[in-house]
């Protein structure tokens, strides 16, 4: 396993997954949709996976003398550490941007509760490419769309919710440290559902990989 997860970061990693990964400091732009700035974690897994398409990375990987179940394996601890690695490099331009005291009149504001939504919301990005990836890895572009897609609709119906919604409007959606432990109990059930999510999808992706004839 640490040979494989030393290929995903030395082989397969591409270049561009660092810079989307970098746009975690979109979050100091003032009135924007913040949860645009993590899809660009799922871009960054997408892009991963489409340059493997073209470097025959699953192809070889095939080859060597492992289960299938452990490529598999590899690529969600990258994808763990990329998305994860966004969150962590965000909260400092979260706690910048608080210092701004202004309201985020478009979505939510930048605090702890958005964290927890953002986790939910690359849950079930994780969950539906990677369903749809581990039954053709040639096709990455078809998984990428459908996931995009989910993604957008989330998104969308989350910052809706945020304006209709009195308690979400009042409580969750405040710069922090106002109810803190309101926005810490959406950010504790975000990291549960993320990581049930992704276990489910890795599961998954498991079992659809197996059938796969390489």
């Amino acid at each position: 396993m640490k040979n494989l997860l030393k290929k995903e970061f030395l082989l397969s990693f591409h270049p561009t997954a660092a810079i989307f990964v970098a746009m975690a400091a979109m979050i100091l732009i003032p009135d924007y949709p913040y949860y645009v700035a993590f899809f660009y974690g799922g871009l960054a897994v997408f892009f991963t996976c489409i340059n493997g398409r073209e470097n025959n990375d699953v192809f070889f990987s095939a080859m060597l003398p492992i289960r299938k179940s452990e490529i598999v394996r590899a690529r969600y601890l990258y994808v763990l550490f990329v998305e994860l690695a966004q969150i962590v490099i965000a909260i400092p331009f979260t706690i910048i941007r608080t210092g701004y005291d202004m309201p985020n009149t478009v979505g939510m504001d930048a605090n702890m509760a958005m964290f927890g939504i953002a986790l939910i919301i690359l849950g079930l990005f994780n969950l539906v490419f990677f369903a749809i990836y581990y039954k053709n890895v040639k096709k990455p572009g078809v998984a990428a769309i459908v996931a995009s897609v989910v993604y957008f609709v989330v998104m969308s119906i989350a910052e809706v919710l945020v304006h209709i919604i009195p308690f979400l409007r009042d409580v969750i959606d405040t710069p922090d440290p106002l109810f803190w432990g309101y926005k810490l109990i959406f950010l504790g059930i975000g990291l549960v559902l993320y990581a049930v999510l992704t276990l489910i999808s890795f599961f998954n992706s498991v079992k659809n990989f197996a059938k796969q004839d390489i």
